[in-house]
């Protein structure tokens, strides 16, 4: 039951599409007319799989609704069968099509005396005649001899395909009205560019310049749309898939650039703004589909997003003016006038209303008023601002005059306040003065202090290690004594021997007393003796070196120091507090004397070893612990570098360490001067100290002292 409805249903579908006639066309002299459904029928080939002997066979063809060919998104191509009478009186006619992109359009048609079917394509015969901007076939058509006509059509773009036929005369005369008329256009739009250019010049408004770009893409546009680039582009497929789609996406673009710039809308729209930036994504998507090939999906994208931004720019205009921005008025009334045109454009596109010559020109016509209103807006916008500034400029007189009375008042009152305040300078300055004196004085204390307590500590060391050579001495005075009374007794024995020979008792005692005594061994004795007592006073004369060397740290005489021979001083003198665990490395290279203040060079060696031992005591557990001090001589420089196996210091702590008072050390045990004073040592000879150091993982003091003599300050 099914299937005899729906055959039935497709046997009425073919009766009805042979139940309506064509009409023949017949075009006579000086005659021209447009091919409407009266006259032809329509056979759809959407996939584009028909030969032109499969259509020349075909009972498929049919009556079409629109008044003309139409091809949409989902129909790009479409075969028309008309008959064609010639009643002119040339042999040929001329098939053209009206501004439309169009990809193909083949003709043919049977030839009754030999039954070939002829075929003639615009590509082939377009130029014979100097019109490259038309798209036309001329068809060979005897007087009085009637043809069916066979046109294949097909373009990515979803709009109609207005064909008309003209003969020789008509088609002429036609062609030269449209071409002064695209003359004039192309005048205007060349004018209109010289003429913003000029004004973006003088003005340096790019305002003019974003508009100049405007109107160039919007000449293009319509000089593709109209065939102009065909004398330019022999490749349709390049033209009409590539050139004309991204011509249209920079005409959109600019429109978006120019209203952007001419509105100011990053300032006037600021809450929106984001939202007027996705019509430029729009087009970028559109771009991507042009070249992956989709180009009739490209081509509805674009008339969407563009009349998505007529009607966008119009809000936004109607927004503005109503919040005080001027200019948006004429922009606003060219944006409405375009957004009509362009709602006329795509209804005309669609059979929605009829075709004919307003609607055709509807767009360039409302371009050209468009370009006439924009211009006016920019010149609008010119008096706005300049108004805008004569305002702000009286403004600014008036505020002028009133800062200028209130300033002679308030320099009445300022010069008063001046002299008070003067006066009150002057004795603020007399105060700091004296303050300044006194922080030198504190500061100079609190160094000789730091020096002194330094003095102190090392002294009461100093002492304990002199008590070991003294004890030689004092130790030796005893036996020396008894040994040299033992000698002086037998000297005495032997004097009593000399004076009285003969008294052979006392040779006898003092034989007696030599054999008791053993002069040998007190030689010897006294020998060994005399050594410790002079080992004892070389020691103690090397520390009172060591000592008076250190004691002379305020000297500011320029000498030659011996580097290495002040480091093992240094270190005699504080040989007392190194602990036991600690074990000194001492790795001091051939150098030159150093011209130097010797003894703060050697108050700096004191400090900085001082801190490194008590950088060890402070580590809770101690073992294999070691102070490394390597001297080496470079070009230009001596550095020394002193290392510690201590608790070392944080980043925060070691960029402050240099800073007068600073200290980690207990409350008791130091001022937080030494590095200071190392510091301020080290930049009165012009050398530089690196410190390289991480918690647990010791600490390396890199000094470089420069050879060349060190400026006295």
């Amino acid at each position: 039951m099914k299937i005899l409805l729906m055959a039935t249903y497709l046997l009425f579908l073919n009766v009805m599409a042979f139940a309506y006639k064509a009409d023949t066309l017949v075009i006579g002299n000086n005659q021209s007319t447009r091919l409407t459904n009266t006259y032809f029928y329509e056979l759809d080939d959407p996939k584009e799989l028909l030969t032109i002997n499969e259509v020349v066979k075909s009972n498929s063809f049919h009556a079409c609704k629109n008044p003309l060919p139409f091809l949409g998104f989902t129909k790009p191509a479409t075969w028309l069968r008309f008959n064609l009478r010639n009643n002119a009186n040339e042999p040929y006619l001329f098939i053209s099509t009206g501004p439309s992109i169009i990809d193909t359009f083949d003709l043919y048609y049977v030839d009754k005396q030999d039954l070939k079917i002829h075929h003639l394509s615009i590509n082939a015969q377009h130029d014979k005649l100097g019109f490259q901007n038309f798209t036309y076939i001329k068809c060979p058509i005897e007087q009085g001899v009637s043809k069916t006509i066979y046109l294949h059509i097909k373009s990515k773009s979803p709009t109609i395909i207005p064909i008309s036929i003209y003969d020789e005369s008509a088609f002429f005369k036609t062609r030269s009205t449209v071409n002064i008329i695209s003359g004039a256009f192309t005048g205007i739009l060349v004018i209109s560019i010289l003429y913003n250019l000029f004004l973006f010049f003088i003005i340096r408004d790019r305002s003019y310049l974003y508009y100049a770009f405007y109107i160039i893409c919007l000449g293009l546009t319509q000089a593709l749309l109209r065939g102009y680039g065909n004398s330019l582009i022999n490749n349709r497929v390049l033209l009409n898939d590539y050139v004309i789609p991204i011509t249209r996406v920079c005409f959109g673009s600019t429109i978006l650039i120019f209203a952007n710039e001419f509105l100011q809308l990053k300032t006037n729209l600021k809450k929106w703004y984001k939202y007027y930036m996705l019509l430029y994504t729009v087009y970028f998507v559109v771009l991507v589909f042009i070249f992956i090939g989709y180009t009739a999906f490209a081509y509805t994208l674009i008339t969407i997003n563009l009349t998505t931004i007529v009607l966008a720019l119009l809000v936004i205009g109607l927004y503005l003016y109503k919040n005080g921005f001027k200019p948006a008025k004429l922009f606003m009334l060219a944006w409405g006038l375009f957004l009509i045109a362009t709602l006329l454009s795509v209804s005309r596109n669609n059979n929605l209303i009829p075709y004919n010559w307003l609607t055709v020109n509807v767009t360039p016509l409302s371009l050209v008023i468009g370009i006439v209103l924009f211009s006016a807006a920019l010149a609008d916008k010119i008096n706005f601002y300049r108004n805008e500034t004569i305002g702000l400029q009286n403004f600014a007189i008036s505020v002028a005059r009133e800062n200028e009375r209130l300033t002679t008042e308030q320099n009445i009152l300022l010069e008063n306040k001046v002299k008070e305040r003067t006066i009150e300078l002057i004795n603020a300055n007399k105060d700091l003065s004296r303050i300044i004196d006194n922080l030198k004085s504190t500061q100079h204390q609190l160094v000789d202090t730091e020096k002194m307590a330094s003095l102190g500590r090392l002294t009461a060391g100093v002492a304990h290690e002199i008590n070991n050579p003294i004890n030689f001495v004092s130790s030796n005075i005893m036996p020396l004594r008894l040994d040299f009374d033992e000698l002086f007794t037998l000297v005495d024995k032997y004097e009593s021997v000399v004076n009285q020979p003969n008294d052979a008792r006392l040779v006898q005692e003092a034989s007696d007393y030599r054999q008791n005594v053993d002069p040998v061994f007190i030689k010897a004795e006294i020998n060994t003796l005399l050594n410790g007592i002079e080992e004892g006073a070389r020691r103690t004369t090397e520390i009172v070196k060591s000592l008076f060397t250190f004691s002379s740290t305020d000297e500011l005489v320029l000498k030659k120091l011996d580097i290495n021979k002040a480091i093992l001083a240094n270190l005699l003198i504080l040989r007392s507090t190194i602990p036991w665990y600690i074990q000194i490395k001492t790795m001091l290279n051939d150098i030159e004397p150093l011209n130097c203040y010797a003894g703060k060079i050697n108050q700096m060696f004191i400090n900085l070893i001082a801190n490194a031992i008590h950088a060890i005591k402070a580590k809770e557990k101690q073992e294999d612990e070691t102070i490394t001090i390597i001297t080496q001589d470079l070009k230009g420089y001596i550095s020394i570098e002193i290392t510690d196996t201590g608790t070392g210091m944080a980043d925060e702590v070691k960029e402050r360490i240099f800073e007068p008072f600073f200290t980690t050390k207990n409350v008791g045990e130091g001022t937080g001067l030494g590095l200071s004073i190392v510091f301020g040592i080290i930049e009165k000879h012009h050398g530089s100290i690196n410190v390289i150091s991480s918690p647990g993982s010791g600490t390396t003091f890199i000094i470089l002292l420069p050879k060349a003599k060190p400026q006295t300050n």
